[in-house]
């Protein structure tokens, strides 16, 4: 049995033992992106089935289940969903019916939608492209050797509907949700989870106002609350509150990654100047404009914790 792949269709031929044939494929390049592939199914039956039940089976017997699970991508291979492929969603699924603990870890370098079963497991780490260390990082983590602080320099959608979906969006007319769905991200620019928590406080500026020449110096408290040594990576936003061009509702503009002792605190300070408080206007050119700027600091884009305002002179 073979099949032909034509247009995204395929196509079943019954192929007789000992004879040749010749094969005609007539091939419409359109847009200058087509691509053509032949593909040959001997009629082999579908195991998958069978391989989740194998892996429903071996859950039931651990402690903890830890699912692999990954995307396919790359040049000319931009993903329309953003759900992962195949059947490891139902993977997940059924695994997590078992009622074990679940850790799901993804493998790929872009978004992944998951609402079908994020809420039915424990626990979701993001390796990336991990490399050859990759394994004995992801294990270290898993066993609490180390307690991740990694932060998303993405925002995952919770469906592709919101599309696109970035937190240094400009201001406009549209409103946060839409009328069937969330507008909110399933989670956000900047955000990471470890084994501890942090508590943010003591926002202090040595000046309020300043020159556009000038720099302010801003101080805050982080206060390690859990019961775990771990890192925690403070995030800077700014936001200009009036300009003569549309500037975005926040940017990240500074983010330090401090080591903190369980129950111990750390002062942490950032430097706002012209780089950070400069825009290209209308005319492209690079400027520093008069008025308020908003100062948020947060564990991410949508945890802000100590907020402020200072004044460009």
């Amino acid at each position: 049995m073979a099949k032909t792949v034509l247009s995204h269709h395929l196509k079943n031929y019954n192929f007789e033992a000992g004879k040749k044939y010749h094969i005609k494929v007539e091939f419409y390049e359109t847009n200058g992106n087509g691509t053509i592939r032949l593909v040959w199914d001997e009629g082999k039956p579908d195991n998958t089935p069978q391989k989740i039940k194998d892996a429903v089976a071996a859950a039931r017997k651990a402690d903890v289940a830890v699912v692999v699970a990954g995307i396919t991508e790359g040049e000319f291979l931009d993903r329309a969903m953003l759900s992962l492929p195949g059947h490891q969603e139902a993977l997940i699924q059924q695994v997590a019916a078992t009622g074990k603990p679940v850790i799901v870890l993804l493998v790929g370098g872009s978004a992944i939608t998951m609402q079908q079963w994020a809420g039915n497991v424990k626990s979701i780490g993001h390796t990336w492209y991990a490399g050859e260390e990759g394994g004995r990082a992801v294990a270290d983590v898993l066993f609490g050797d180390y307690n991740p602080a990694g932060r998303l320099p993405i925002t995952f959608p919770v469906h592709e509907a919101q599309l696109p979906l970035v937190y240094n969006h400009k201001p406009t007319g549209r409103g946060d949700d839409y009328n069937n769905l969330s507008g909110q991200p399933l989670f956000p620019f900047g955000f990471g989870l470890s084994y501890t928590q942090f508590e943010y406080s003591n926002l202090v500026l040595d000046k309020k106002q300043m020159k556009p020449s000038d720099s302010i110096r801003i101080q805050l408290t982080v206060k390690n609350t859990g019961a775990h040594d771990g890192d925690e990576v403070v995030q800077l936003y700014l936001h200009d509150d009036l300009a003569s061009v549309a500037r975005p509702v926040m940017e990240l503009k500074g983010f330090q990654r401090v080591h903190v002792k369980a129950g111990q605190a750390r002062q942490v300070s950032f430097v706002i100047g012209p780089e950070q408080l400069s825009m290209l206007d209308k005319k492209l050119q690079r400027v520093i404009e008069p008025g308020t700027f908003r100062i948020m600091i947060g564990a991410s884009s949508k945890d802000i914790r100590l907020r402020t305002t200072i004044e460009v002179r």
